[in-house]
């Protein structure tokens, strides 16, 4: 382990880090996927005919939200050194928004779409200030496998946090409860446990970046001025540049599956609820395996070998869902799915921050988080319109999908990693120069 981590950070420093990704997935898994999106749609919508629209609807706004204001959180987190503070504020904000939920009964549509867009919009925010400390406790040769922990600890925690909520279902219902009373007690479970394992994370992470000197003017005009620099000179950071709209394509493809298999399972497959919660668990057991395996394998291959190994994985998945008429067929399409989802993910996060400069770390990671967000509005919207379009064809709307994982790969063929982080380096070489007094910068640029 003391090879993966960078000199002056400690182990247990790295497993704070990684208990955030374990204390904040019980949010998407309970909130998102297994149960608060189930109930909004039969309870507080009542089986509306708008209602799973309403549903898609609200995570597409936060995730609006989110691409707005993600490169300027993270501009301004560099800037002040702040990203450690700022994660305190948005993990108090989604916790208290879930537990907001709570209060969202039949026919609370009001209040339900209020915390669900706060809550979504504060954990996507937290999603990208963690990720922005990885480069700063893994070595750069490492940066995979410290990420892949965290990846697939992120699982088990979903896991143990959608284990404990269907325990109380299941003692709710033999009471005779039913969802309108033991829903929003989940949703306190599971605001609880996001608060009780992040813990670790803000008594044991540092903080390790420096304030940068500021000009005259505020801080949001410094963030607005560092991103529009950003984009303006993207050029000189070609290969992230490619990479960020590489990781829109494959993650629109992921996106719609998170968002999608439950419903692929049951109208397509014809699950039944209990049969698609059982596949729940199994996906997250095997994409912490993945997320975990593949952080070491990344590591030796190089990540953007590792990535393609993934979208063809990913391809094969498709392909499988498609043509299987069973059950047995499709459990092993769910399974791959569950490899290659922690595993891709884990291996993009990490060459963001081998393309990335140090000072504009958590502004690049702000960018990958606009990146993920967008394809979490694409690939959903493009699955539901073929549905739409082809009168209920879920499994032409799954091949449909595969179409980003193809493209992702196109893409990908043309990132040159080395040249990225030569970029970088260059542009942390300049950053320290200017930094110096006038009489001991070097006579000629960096």
């Amino acid at each position: 382990m003391n090879q993966a981590i960078a000199d002056d950070v400690k182990p247990r420093e790295i497993w704070a880090w990684a208990m955030y990704d374990f204390a904040n997935s019980g949010y998407t898994t309970v909130v998102v996927t297994a149960v608060f999106s189930a109930y909004f749609v039969a309870v507080v919508a009542g089986n509306a005919p708008w209602a799973t629209f309403a549903w898609t609807a609200e995570l597409a706004a936060a995730s609006a939200m989110v691409i707005l204001t993600a490169p300027f959180v993270g501009a301004y987190a560099d800037a002040r050194a702040a990203k450690k503070n700022l994660l305190l504020l948005t993990t108090v904000g989604c916790v208290l928004c879930t537990a907001g939920l709570a209060f969202a009964g039949p026919g609370g549509l009001v209040i339900a779409t209020i915390f669900i867009i706060l809550s979504s919009y504060f954990y996507g925010s937290g999603e990208n200030l963690i990720a922005a400390f990885l480069p700063e406790l893994a070595s750069s040769q490492q940066l995979g496998k410290v990420s892949g922990w965290g990846w697939s600890l992120g699982y088990l925690g979903g896991l143990t946090v959608l284990a404990l909520c269907l325990a109380y279902i299941t003692v709710a219902q033999g009471r005779g409860e039913s969802a309108a009373q033991f829903v929003p007690v989940t949703m306190l479970i599971t605001a609880g446990m996001f608060a009780l394992a992040s813990v670790p994370t803000f008594l044991l992470l540092r903080e390790r970046a420096q304030p940068q000197p500021i000009a005259a003017g505020s801080l949001w005009s410094l963030a607005f001025a560092r991103v529009r620099h950003t984009l303006r000179h993207s050029r000189d950071y070609v290969d992230m540049r490619r990479l960020m709209i590489c990781i829109v394509f494959y993650q629109a493809g992921i996106s719609a599956v998170i968002s999608l298999a439950a419903i692929y399972a049951q109208q397509a497959m014809q699950f039944t609820a209990q049969d698609t919660i059982i596949l729940i668990f199994a996906v997250n057991i095997t994409a912490a395996i993945g997320a975990f395996a593949f952080g070491y394998l990344q590591d030796r291959l190089g990540h953007v070998k590792t990535i393609a190994i993934t979208l063809i994985g990913w391809l094969i998945m498709i392909g499988l869902a498609f043509v299987a008429k069973g059950p047995a067929l499709f459990w092993v399409a769910a399974n791959l799915a569950g490899i290659c989802l922690g595993s891709s993910q884990s291996a993009g996060r990490a060459l963001v921050g081998i393309l990335s400069p140090i000072a504009r770390r958590a502004e690049f990671y702000g960018l990958w988080g606009l990146a993920v967000k967008l394809s979490s509005i694409l690939g959903p919207m493009t699955y539901g319109l073929v549905t739409w379009l082809t009168d209920g064809n879920h499994r032409l709307a799954m091949l449909v999908t595969g179409v980003y994982f193809l493209i992702g790969l196109a893409i990908l063929a043309g990132i040159d990693v080395e040249r990225g982080r030569r970029a970088a380096l260059a542009h942390d070489a300049q950053e320290q120069d200017s930094r110096l007094p006038n009489r001991a910068r070097a006579p000629f640029p960096l």
